[in-house]
């Protein structure tokens, strides 16, 4: 076995995917060794070589680019975050590509502006506004921004439940006066990401999200974020979703497929205009 190690490490410089299959136990010392010998016969790359011969999968090569290209992502099975966040578990799936498009969009057309702040509202699709808030807090962090997600869903918070952390307190403790900006907490799995969850269920979101500290509140994580994503509660139901854009101010219009009435969009539209929100676009998600 030393032997073999030793044959092997000239050929493998520390951080090639060769040996990075080897430290993430994915390939034997035995299968590195034919997979180098078919790498030299055949010209093939290493990682193409060891799929030819079986030793590994497509999966496991992309699992190590992202590894080399510090792009943090989680494994099944390995975290108590939901597996209903496919940009923690997916990176290379199609709809994370869609989220890093919406990224983009909104880095280039808000926050090169020097805006900090975006809130997601929908009319009846707030379930769909959280993940798609989730999701996008998760791909900003990716990115290295320092990114904080909060939980302006008060009257149905799930931020908690997705991210697998506790809901003692949160936004609506603040509020209230209870707590303080202590109250966030860091998503230990990634390498830039926080969340501000909902807090203590309160029988009056909307009074709290009309007090004057919540404008203080805002700008505060402003300052102390690169950028700060808001999920709301759905206009069909409050008004909750009109206060926070008021004070956001940038604020992103979800909409759900085959489900969203045209006339229910129009309505959304229509309140976060009444609100003096900068309408930055709108999403159609298939995203239940």
């Amino acid at each position: 076995m030393n032997a073999i190690i030793g044959q092997l490490a000239p050929q493998m410089a520390k951080g090639n995917i060769g040996q990075q299959l080897l430290d993430n136990g994915k390939l034997t010392t035995q299968q590195a060794e034919k997979v180098l010998h078919l790498q030299k016969e055949s010209g093939m790359r290493f990682g193409e070589a060891a799929i030819k011969l079986g030793f590994i999968t497509e999966d496991d090569i992309q699992d190590v680019l992202a590894q080399q290209f510090e792009y943090p992502y989680l494994v099944s099975g390995q975290s108590a975050v939901s597996e209903k966040l496919v940009a923690a578990y997916s990176p290379f799936d199609s709809r994370v590509e869609a989220l890093r498009s919406l990224r983009s969009q909104i880095l280039l057309r808000w926050v090169e502006g020097g805006n900090k702040s975006v809130a997601l509202a929908s009319y009846d699709a707030d379930k769909t506004s959280d993940l798609l808030a989730a999701n996008l807090a998760i791909v900003f962090s990716q990115l290295g921004e320092r990114t904080l997600l909060v939980d302006a869903n008060l009257r149905n918070s799930v931020q908690h439940e997705l991210f697998a952390v506790e809901n003692r307190k949160g936004l609506s403790d603040i509020l209230a006066g209870r707590s303080g900006l202590e109250a966030v907490q860091r998503i230990a799995e990634f390498r830039d990401l926080s969340l501000l969850t909902a807090g203590t269920n309160a029988p009056n979101p909307q009074e709290l999200l009309s007090r004057d500290s919540f404008s203080q509140i805002v700008a505060d994580l402003a300052q102390a974020y690169d950028v700060v994503i808001y999920s709301t509660t759905g206009l069909q139901n409050a008004a909750d979703a009109q206060l926070v854009a008021s004070r956001v101010k940038g604020t992103i219009l979800v909409a759900s497929r085959n489900n969203t009435p045209i006339k229910g969009l129009e309505s959304a539209k229509s309140q976060l205009q009444s609100a003096n929100a900068t309408l930055l676009g709108c999403v159609l998600s298939q995203e239940e």
